[in-house]
């Protein structure tokens, strides 16, 4: 097995990798901005 077809591979599970990521902050930062989160919605002020 050459190391071309591993060579491509690689490249495009880091693109995948890369715009998941950038996908995943696009959504959080729309979701605080309209305020859909409810990512504190567990802590309790004391």
């Amino acid at each position: 097995m050459s190391k071309e077809p591993m060579k491509k591979n690689q490249l495009w599970l880091a693109i995948g990798s890369i715009a998941l990521i950038i996908l995943l902050f696009v959504w959080l930062t729309m979701a605080d901005l309209w305020g859909d989160t409810d990512v504190a919605a567990f802590i309790s002020p004391l």
